[in-house]
């Protein structure tokens, strides 16, 4: 006879027990090195195996779990809308988005003698209102839908190739240089 079948467990209760047993002795093994270190001791052997232990697990899960999450996440991707759900979100804050596009017209340093003419004010209203009414459309129109679906697959796709080929390990990120220009040229704002 079996021992889990002599146990009265199933396959996927078992393993779900054995997990759940780890994390609490990884969670015990992590509460007792501090205390211990605290009281400058040393850690006991016994708790350093079980800290390295419970370190080569999450090694060998992370990426798996990592890719069965990214799967899921793809999948669930190709049925959205999205772009739909953008251009709800502009059609019901229409005038806010209206009146910040007047004001940041107004405010770009480029448009000083240009809004100084006669009708400036007509013609930022009439162009603010074209532009959104056409993003509207073209978030609406399902070849839009298409397009970021692919693309969202197509970068799910490349993340999940980085991850199962490790190629985040190699790759040193610093912080952004807030001084930097932007992908526009441009600094940014209070600079």
């Amino acid at each position: 006879m079996h021992p889990l079948t002599i146990l009265g467990l199933g396959t996927t209760t078992f393993v779900i027990l054995v997990v759940v047993v780890l994390v609490v002795l990884a969670v015990l093994a992590a509460l007792i090195t501090r205390l211990l270190v605290t009281r400058g001791l040393r850690t006991p052997l016994a708790i350093r195996l079980v800290n390295k232990a419970t370190e080569r697990v999450v090694d060998l899960v992370k990426r798996p779990i990592t890719i069965a999450v990214l799967d899921e996440v793809a999948d669930v991707i190709q049925t959205g809308h999205y772009t739909r759900n953008v251009s709800d979100a502009l059609v019901e804050n229409h005038a806010e988005l209206k009146a910040l596009v007047a004001e940041k017209v107004r405010e770009d340093p480029n448009v000083r003698l240009v809004g100084r003419m006669p009708g400036y004010g007509v013609v930022v209203d009439t162009v603010s209102e074209t532009t959104l009414r056409v993003l509207v459309e073209m978030l609406g129109d399902p070849r839009m839908d298409e397009l970021v679906s692919d693309l969202l697959r197509n970068n799910l796709q490349q993340i999940k190739r980085a991850v199962r080929e490790r190629q985040h390990e190699a790759v040193r990120i610093d912080p952004p240089d807030e001084s930097a220009p932007n992908h526009d040229g441009f600094r940014p704002v209070g600079s």
